[in-house]
């Protein structure tokens, strides 16, 4: 069984200027490892949000060339922890594909990368008759799952697959000890649905859920007159049995908390659903 570990969740109140936000990113994952966060996790578009499609056209990045990413690695291996980025917006590289990427990178303690993950689904939605949201005209959704091994067996997730417990099931009886869900939640639905989905997605597969967070209004520093998005805030870290561990709040900052691997152990004996799914005919 894996040893018990100290995760920080960095929350964030990013602009739609990368190079403003990422001292402020730096920052505050130095602030989790001094802390004694060996795993530092930020969250969903840690390198910008709020941006015009033209804006990101201009100050995106392929992979291979971003800034964001180039220096996240580098404190990583400097202050030899590993480091979720919760994700970066970023160009593909691929000719024929105009939308960007919505990408989630696990960085090992030496700056190399563990793994990637392209967030599934994407949130096409009508919130009210003033606001909706259509992300996959900007973004190619994501194609496959992904598993990572350290430093606690991972399943990666972002924002919106949240709505789809399928998902989190599979990576549960895949292996997974915690679930990982950066977010950008809207305002909105954050105070409607963020927390108990996060405990039932925990409930459900008795993981850790560890939930960093955007929050606040996000800057339009290119764009002043552009209507601002604003994010739920309320980074979560979930225990296997439900309970909410810690609550980042409104304010950017760092939560810090303790992961016992025992504690997966110990909901998933109380209660093993995991093993008593059925077949079944119909609907």
């Amino acid at each position: 069984m894996s040893k018990a570990l100290t995760a920080g969740l960095v929350q964030l109140s990013v602009s739609d200027d990368p190079e403003r936000n990422l001292p402020v990113t730096r920052a505050l994952i130095r602030e989790a490892a001094q802390g004694g966060a060996s795993w530092v996790l930020t969250p969903e578009a840690t390198n910008l949000l709020g941006a015009s499609r033209e804006r990101q056209e201009h100050v995106l990045h392929t992979e291979a060339e971003d800034p964001t990413l180039a220096a996240l690695r580098e404190d990583a291996r400097d202050l030899g922890i590993w480091l979720l980025i919760g994700s970066l917006s970023l160009k593909t590289g691929d000719p024929a594909e105009v939308r960007f990427a919505n990408r989630s990178f696990l960085i090992a303690p030496d700056g190399d990368i563990r793994a990637r993950y392209d967030k599934l689904h994407m949130f096409d939605v009508t919130v009210s008759e003033s606001e909706s949201y259509r992300e996959s005209a900007a973004f190619r959704p994501g194609e496959r799952a992904v598993l990572a091994k350290e430093p606690l067996p991972i399943g990666m997730t972002v924002c919106y697959d949240l709505r789809f417990p399928q998902l989190y099931r599979a990576l549960a009886k895949a292996g997974a000890e915690v679930l990982t869900v950066p977010a950008a939640f809207n305002d909105t639905t954050g105070a409607a649905h963020w927390e108990v989905l996060l405990r039932a997605r925990a409930i459900e597969t008795g993981c850790f859920v560890l939930a960093p967070a955007q929050c606040g209004t996000h800057a339009n520093h290119a764009e002043p007159d552009r209507r601002p998005r604003r994010s739920h805030g309320h980074s979560l870290a979930v225990g296997p049995w439900g309970e909410v561990l810690a609550d980042g709040g409104t304010e950017p900052g760092v939560s810090l908390v303790t992961l016992d691997p025992a504690a997966v152990l110990g909901a998933r004996s109380r209660i093993p659903s995991l093993t008593h799914d059925r077949n079944f005919a119909g609907p």
